[in-house]
């Protein structure tokens, strides 16, 4: 046994020795995590756009389902994630009332195994937000939506286990939904919405060591909105988060930030977004070794037949209501929609938000009538909106209102009427000598910019926001500051005015959606209004109630500047989500400096002075003085380049 004892010891030392140099060494164990993504479908499930009646090919769920199909060929465990605001939008209303609504229906036909709530599951009756919750087979998440007893309402967060690596999926929503459902309480009773990058951290605590990889699922875009922390704010905070899958804002990126991955795939289907992770076992224990992410465009996909035939009783009712003729157009109502171009596509920049607008009167009108109100506001949500001669359908009222809002009359004093108006008019850059163009502000969505009706008053782009709105008259009488005033905005923008403290509930006086339910949207009071009071007949008027001023827009190479956007020589930006158009104005200084304007040129002699040289091009000096910004037009040098403001 002694003998045993010793030999044993020195046989492993033998084989430990001999292993080191003989054996291969052992690769690190590994696996692949993949994680698809989809947000804002917004009632999408065919490719069709129902307030058009028109095809349209990078967009819905049945295409969505051919990537989907495809990438799990590749990875049958992949997870699936949907980020939010699924069920509203694009006729999906219609479709309410059934047991399962055919959104949360094609969800589970796909296999998603996430579902986080978007704001706009809050824009109906909180029993239909739980039906929703109830009949989706996967994972409901958002970690910041709480019951008044301080439990989550629904989970914050799954763990999932996937080839032996335990994912983490967090979810999260905007919390301003009691602002923006600020006028129907009940859709959010019993629920209150702390900050995003509060609850993040909470669940980041919640959850460590029960994870080897943490993700983001988020109803949020990039920067938050009216003060809480979008997700370029949490990924800075947390690290922790290998990927993010945003949402909310509509928009199309893939970067990375602080190490996290941040990606979203804009809207109503456009995109699937996808991670890939690749773990490495260190020791006992999962470690990220590399993220790849991707956002897989449905432009040239076919959508899944599966689909269209499931759902094929989806689109042939909203294909039908959305042609219900509910009366007569007499002509046009924009004439040329696009400022530049006059393209109904809206490729430069939309006419409606530069001048008052034949379809901005009319829901403003409507507006005003039913709240029996003295001023009415409404902004453009389709920068293309346009009512065109002939039978006055269904689908045109969606095309100029694309949302469910409903109507609310509140009252307001005129101080804080005028710091609204002001609110609004922020959505303008500020002119400057040289703009051919007036441009608007990247930060500001066009949904945020109100035209008010009721009122005459004018905009000067010469004075920096809130300081613009200037000769306000209400019935040919100046605005007064303590005087209370009616003015009729829709529930979502009451929630906007309530949350800048311009008003409060008390305020309230009329509520559409208490008077007549679901018949209170503002789209179906244009219908009931043009029915009833119009006899079916609408015709196109505009009061020009309102105008931009402190501005000079001409000058000799407008046209020409003109000219080299509809050639396409010239692009006017956008800003960098896409979501705002027109976000920087033509300047002819600034072109001519980029070498994109080409001008006419005189080289100064001696002898030469500013009126002689005007008088060679049919000019007055003090044209040319101007238009070449001399501070002294008299002092003048030979070899002196001077610009002429004329044609070539």
């Amino acid at each position: 046994m002694k003998r045993q004892i010793k030999v044993l010891p020195f046989l492993l030392t033998l084989v430990l020795v001999f292993g080191l140099f003989f054996s291969p060494v052992l690769a690190a164990e590994t696996t692949t995590i993949t994680i698809l993504q989809t947000s804002d479908l917004h009632g999408r499930i065919y490719p069709h756009d129902y307030a058009t009646d028109s095809v349209d090919d990078d967009t819905g769920l049945a295409k969505i389902s051919t990537l989907v199909k495809q990438e799990r060929t590749k990875d049958p465990n992949a997870i699936l994630i949907d980020c939010g605001d699924t069920v509203q939008d694009n006729s999906a209303e219609l479709f309410n009332d059934l047991p399962v609504h055919p959104m949360i229906d094609c969800l589970n036909t796909l296999n998603y195994d996430v579902w986080v709530i978007g704001n706009h599951e809050f824009n109906f009756e909180k029993s239909f937000l739980e039906k929703n919750v109830d009949t989706f087979k996967g994972s409901v998440l958002s970690a910041n939506i709480l019951k008044t007893d301080g439990t989550y309402f629904v989970k914050p967060y799954e763990i999932f286990e996937v080839n032996d690596v335990r994912v983490a999926i967090v979810g999260m929503i905007p919390p301003h939904v009691t602002q923006w459902e600020a006028s129907a309480p009940e859709h959010f009773e019993g629920l209150t919405f702390p900050g995003t990058l509060e609850q993040s951290k909470k669940v980041i605590a919640e959850l460590e060591g029960r994870y080897d990889v943490l993700i983001g699922a988020f109803h949020l875009g990039p920067e938050g909105e009216h003060g809480y922390e979008g997700s370029i704010e949490i990924a800075e905070a947390c690290p922790e988060y290998s990927v993010i899958f945003c949402g909310h804002s509509h928009s199309k990126y893939n970067e990375v930030v602080n190490g996290v991955h941040l990606i979203e795939p804009g809207k109503w289907g456009w995109a699937l977004a996808k991670a890939v992770i690749k773990m490495e076992k260190v020791g006992d224990k999962w470690e990220v070794a590399e993220v790849i992410t991707e956002n897989l465009e449905t432009k040239k996909i076919e959508p899944d037949p599966e689909i269209l035939e499931k759902f094929k009783f989806v689109h042939d009712q909203s294909i039908a209501n959305a042609n219900v003729v509910v009366g007569e157009i007499t002509e046009d109502f924009i004439a040329s929609p696009d400022y530049i171009t006059g393209d109904a596509k809206i490729t430069t920049m939309p006419t409606a938000q530069l001048e008052d607008t034949a379809v901005i009167d009319l829901i403003n009108e409507v507006q005003k009538f039913y709240a029996d109100a003295d001023v009415s506001s409404a902004a453009l949500f389709n920068f293309g909106a346009n009512l065109k001669k002939g039978p006055f359908r269904k689908k045109d009222v969606a095309f100029i209102y694309k949302y469910d809002n409903t109507l609310v009359g509140t009252k307001i004093t005129g101080a804080n009427l005028k710091k609204y108006m002001e609110w609004s008019a922020s959505y303008y850059n500020t002119w400057k000598e040289g703009d051919v163009t007036i441009s608007f502000n990247p930060k500001i969505r066009g949904y945020n910019y109100d035209m008010f009706s009721g009122m005459t008053y004018e905009i000067n782009l010469s004075k920096p926001a809130g300081e613009r709105v200037e000769n306000i008259l209400i019935n040919g009488l100046p605005l007064v500051d303590n005087n209370i005033y009616r003015l009729a905005v829709n529930n979502y923008r009451f929630g906007t005015l309530l949350g800048l403290g311009l008003v409060t509930m008390e305020d309230r006086y009329y509520d559409s959606y208490e008077i007549m339910q679901d018949a209170g949207r503002v789209r179906d009071l244009i219908i009931k209004y043009v029915q009833e009071e119009k006899g079916g007949v609408l015709a196109p008027t505009v009061d020009n109630n309102w105008k931009i001023t402190g501005v000079d827009l001409e000058s000799p190479f407008k046209e020409v500047i003109f000219d080299m956007v509809r050639r396409g020589e010239l692009k006017i930006p956008t800003s960098e989500d896409g979501r705002t158009l027109n976000v920087k104005a033509l300047n002819v200084y600034e072109l001519i400096e980029e070498g994109k304007l080409k001008v006419p040129t005189y080289v100064v002699q001696k002898g030469d002075n500013l009126w002689a040289i005007s008088q060679k091009y049919g000019l007055t000096w003090e044209e040319l003085g101007e238009f070449n910004r001399l501070e002294n037009p008299r002092l003048i040098i030979p070899g002196q380049i001077i610009l002429i403001p004329a044609l070539p």
